[in-house]
């Protein structure tokens, strides 16, 4: 917990003081369109950063200005930081009454062994602020990070020349999108194995940052590499994901013909509502447009999450954004412009169409030797490549399994 709020808050603070001093360097220039583009995208992400924080510790309704005027500040994740690492030292120092008990099952290799655990007050407050953290963080990566990484490189190569504070909002934001794809792909695995004791190990994170990383940083080197050949009609491409990506969610609700989830929050009305989940789809669509999400809506579940892995649906996305990358990079190819002419450019498409088959790769290996609940799954990535999955459902089609009440009759129905 501390880590993950020092680092959510360290990457916070870096990125918009390096934002505002960028500003101050193109204002002194004057580019007021790089000044203007590059303070909204930070300020649009510091915003809905606090927006975040205060819904999910619910500040509206509790007596507590001063957080509330810090977080006007823009200071929400600062107030948040110190107030979880008192928390943090103060714990154990003094017997509490717990708070609930937490019923888990540690998993070590196929059997799963239940365990419980209480849960005291500090813990209680901890978990809040590290889900919190997540959520913001997730938040901040996919709009404002992504975005804001996607100009200052449009804006490199335009200008032809480096600021020192450019680079180092660059460096800051690849930091911050690679994280919270992490912290995303993270949350998935918690959200989809609740009942199970989730422990990732460090091959695991070493094999979903090199995914994760390689799969953002190539996908927004295709990006910029199109825009600068070809700068309008990148729009219609980014505006046509945003799109595909925010229409699927509705219309699954409305091929299953469910009424919206009155689960969101219990005091919204029916617009606050709509509302919500247009912000939650949007926010889903942007991740899609980057990389993978992990998690996928289901806004005719009550918790709003599908927790069924689809490998045939992971397919699809990676082998569509395969295909959209090779195109845009291959178009910018045949229209560059001339400050490419020292450029190895079919080597440069090579490179990044082989890191973004690296990055599948990675991921496949994550899935098949990395992944905490790799002996749940019904299916793996090397039953999909030899094709046993389509026998064994058929086998199974054929054949009434027994009721048993093991874990692994649970594994196979999870």
């Amino acid at each position: 917990v501390k880590f993950l709020v020092l680092l959510s808050t360290a990457l916070y603070c870096a990125e918009f003081v390096c934002a505002v001093v960028l500003c101050s360097e193109y204002s002194e220039s004057l580019d007021r369109l790089w000044m203007a583009a590059t303070l909204t995208f930070a300020l649009v992400h510091a915003f809905l950063t606090q927006l975040a924080l205060t819904f999910i510790h619910r500040d509206l309704g509790r007596d507590r200005p001063f957080v509330l005027f810090l977080h006007l500040l823009l200071l929400g994740p600062v107030v948040r930081c110190i107030e979880a690492l008192v928390i943090y030292f103060q714990a154990g120092k003094k017997e509490e009454p717990y708070f609930t008990i937490s019923r888990k099952v540690k998993l070590k290799g196929s059997q799963g062994t239940p365990t419980e655990r209480e849960i005291g007050h500090s813990a209680h407050k901890l978990a809040a602020h590290r889900n919190a953290f997540k959520r913001a963080a997730v938040i901040q990566a996919f709009l404002g990070s992504a975005p804001q990484l996607t100009l200052q490189l449009y804006i490199t190569i335009q200008e032809k020349y480096m600021l020192p504070a450019r680079v180092a909002l660059i460096v800051i934001t690849l930091l911050s999108i690679t994280y919270g794809a992490l912290v995303c792909s993270v949350l998935a695995i918690q959200i989809k194995y609740d009942e199970f004791k989730v422990r990732l190990r460090p091959a695991a994170y070493l094999c979903m940052v090199l995914w994760r990383g390689l799969e953002i940083a190539t996908r927004t080197a295709a990006l910029v590499l199109f825009s600068t050949a070809l700068t309008y009609w990148v729009i219609p491409v980014g505006l046509g994901n945003l799109a595909l990506f925010f229409a699927l969610p509705w219309l699954l609700l409305w091929r299953k013909k469910a009424p919206l989830p009155d689960s969101v929050e219990k005091s919204l009305s029916k617009a606050g509502t709509l509302v919500a989940l247009c912000l939650v789809t949007f926010l889903y669509a942007c991740i899609n447009t980057f990389c993978y999400s992990t998690i996928q809506l289901n806004l005719a579940s009550w918790d709003l999450i599908d927790k069924h892995l689809s490998w045939s649906q992971m397919a699809a996305y990676y082998a569509f954004r395969f295909l959209e990358n090779t195109f845009l990079v291959v178009m910018w190819y045949f229209f560059r412009s001339d400050f490419y002419e020292y450029v190895c450019a079919p080597l440069l498409v090579l490179q990044l169409v082989t890191g973004y088959g690296m990055a599948v790769a990675f991921m496949m290996i994550f899935y098949q030797y990395c992944h905490p609940c790799r002996h749940l799954f019904r299916h793996n990535v090397a039953d999909c490549f030899r094709c046993d999955c389509c026998r064994k459902d058929a086998a199974s089609q054929r054949s009434t399994p027994k009721p048993s009440p093991s874990l692994g009759t649970r594994s196979a129905d999870c």
